[in-house]
């Protein structure tokens, strides 16, 4: 996937990569989706949960890595459902996010918005989804318990600003 800043940098090419993943039916609008809104964030939170659960016990470090970014793509999912849309594919799932929810596609004020997908944040997303993949597929213990508790709060910080956009718009 590109870096986030080329994302940020020009839209014409987020917007011709989320039309890439909209051919390919990775994205589907369908109104059914809205009602898994609510379903998505509770799985966000179970996810969080299962991570809870684990980090208390330092041998299992890479499962609270997986738990965090699977927490992470349901709020990401919950904000697709909340315009209607269902994903199939994580890559698409955070252009959709990107190009609805960012300030991409505004000018490019220095503005905190607790209510806007920032560029920080999605590069901790796919910082952690990343992590994911290491932790899911590598052979080594890659992870200790001081990053997954820095982590882990990260998720909740960004799970909850998930929560405040779906209650603003």
């Amino acid at each position: 996937m590109k870096k986030i800043k080329e994302y940020f940098n020009n839209i014409e090419l987020l917007c011709k990569e989320l039309e890439f993943h909209i051919s390919k039916d990775n994205l589907i609008e369908e109104e059914s989706a809205k009602n898994l809104v609510g379903a998505h964030i509770e799985k966000a939170k179970h996810n969080l949960r299962t991570a809870d659960l684990l980090i208390s016990n330092k041998d299992y470090n890479d499962w609270v890595i997986i738990s965090l970014y699977y927490a992470l793509y349901h709020s990401c999912l919950a904000l697709l459902a909340k315009k209607g849309y269902s994903s199939k594919n994580h890559t698409a799932t955070l252009l959709f996010i990107l190009k609805n929810y960012s300030n991409i596609s505004k000018d490019e004020i220095e503005m905190i918005d607790n209510t806007l997908i920032t560029k920080s944040d999605a590069e901790f997303y796919t910082s952690l989804k990343q992590d994911r993949h290491d932790a899911s597929y590598s052979t080594n213990v890659l992870f200790d318990k001081d990053s997954v508790v820095l982590l882990r709060k990260k998720a909740i910080s960004f799970i909850n600003k998930v929560e405040l956009i779906l209650e603003s718009k």
